[in-house]
C-alpha cells in the first residue's frame, strides 16, 4: 500500500479513536459507573490519539519546510538565470575579442610586440568584465545558495568590491535550505553595511567538509579590540545607534547555528596591511 494511503487510512482511526473516547467519556458521565476494561481501552485509545496529532504535526512542520524551500528556488533561481543569460548574451562579444586578438600579428613587427599588445587587451578586458569573477557560482551545486548570493553582491552599494571564492562546487549541509539563507543573509547584510567607500572590500569562501557548509566573510574593518568581537553574538549588542532596533541579528543566527550542532567563530585577519573581520561558519 503506498504511503499516503497509510497515512489516510490511519488518520481516519484515529477519528474514530477520538469518537470513541468523547462516547466513553459521555458514558461514564451518564452512567456514574467505572469499568476498569472500558478505562483501559480509552487510555490505548488517548495513546493512539496523541500520536496521531504528533505525526500529523511533524507532517505538517515538514510540508511547510518544503514550501519555503520551493519558495526560495523560485526566487532566488532567477537572478542566477539572469546572470546564464548575460554570459549568452556576452557570447558574441567574446567572439570578436577572440578575433581581435588573433589578428593582432597583421598590425605589429615583432614577437615582443605582439606579446605585450595582447597581454594589454586581454588585462584591459577582464578589468571591465567585474561580474566574470562570479562566474564559479553557477557550477557550485546549492543553486539556491548562489542565486542568493549572486543577488546580494549585484545589490550590494556601489562603491562595495566583492571577491568570491569557490573551494568546492559539492556543497552539502545538514540545515535547511531557509536557514542557510537566513544564516547567510545576515552574514552578508552586515558585512556590506559594515563597508565603506575606503574599507570597502568584501571576501566570501565556500567549500564543504565533511558534509557541512563552510561559509567564510571577511570585510574590511577600523581597528576593533578582541573583547569587543566577544559581544558581537549577545542578545541586543549592535554597533549602530539605534540599537533598540538591532543586535539580534547575529543572536539569532547563532542561535540557529547551534540548533544544528553548527559553529561560527569570528575572528580578525590582516591581508596587505588591512585588518578584517571574519566569520566563519560550519554547518
Amino acid at each position: 500500500m503506498v504511503s499516503w494511503a497509510r497515512k489516510f487510512l490511519y488518520r481516519i482511526f484515529c477519528v474514530i479513536a477520538m469518537l470513541v473516547s468523547v462516547y466513553l467519556i459521555v458514558d461514564f458521565l451518564v452512567s456514574g459507573t467505572f469499568d476498569f476494561r472500558i478505562f483501559t481501552m480509552f487510555l490505548l485509545l488517548m495513546v493512539v490519539e496523541i500520536w496521531g496529532i504528533i505525526d500529523w504535526r511533524k507532517n505538517y512542520i515538514l510540508m511547510q519546510q518544503k514550501e519555503n524551500e520551493l519558495k526560495l528556488y523560485q526566487h532566488y533561481i532567477q537572478p542566477l538565470e539572469e546572470l546564464v543569460k548575460e554570459i549568452r548574451a556576452r557570447q558574441h562579444e567574446f567572439d570578436n575579442h577572440i578575433n581581435a586578438i588573433l589578428n593582432m600579428h597583421l598590425t605589429v613587427e615583432g614577437y615582443d610586440e605582439l606579446v605585450a599588445q595582447q597581454s594589454a587587451y586581454i588585462a584591459g578586458i577582464v578589468k571591465d568584465d567585474d561580474s566574470r569573477k562570479y562566474f564559479p557560482l553557477l557550477r557550485i551545486s546549492d543553486k539556491v545558495l548562489a542565486g542568493f548570493l549572486y543577488s546580494k553582491i549585484v545589490r550590494a552599494p556601489s562603491f562595495v568590491k566583492t571577491d568570491v571564492i569557490v573551494k568546492n562546487l559539492e556543497i552539502i549541509s545538514g540545515i535547511s535550505e531557509h536557514h542557510l539563507i537566513e544564516i547567510v543573509g545576515t552574514l552578508v547584510d552586515n558585512a556590506y553595511e559594515a563597508c565603506t567607500e575606503k574599507r570597502n572590500q568584501v571576501i566570501m569562501e565556500l567549500d564543504s567538509e565533511n558534509d557541512r557548509l563552510v561559509f567564510i566573510i571577511k570585510n574590511q574593518i577600523d581597528a576593533i579590540k578582541m573583547d569587543e568581537l566577544q559581544k558581537f553574538f549577545e542578545k541586543g549588542y549592535s554597533t549602530k545607534n539605534d540599537t533598540g532596533r538591532r543586535g539580534f541579528g547575529l543572536y539569532n543566527v547563532k542561535m540557529l547555528i547551534k540548533r544544528y550542532r553548527g559553529d561560527i567563530v569570528v575572528s580578525i585577519d590582516k591581508k596587505e596591511e588591512e585588518s578584517y573581520i571574519c566569520m566563519k561558519v560550519i554547518v
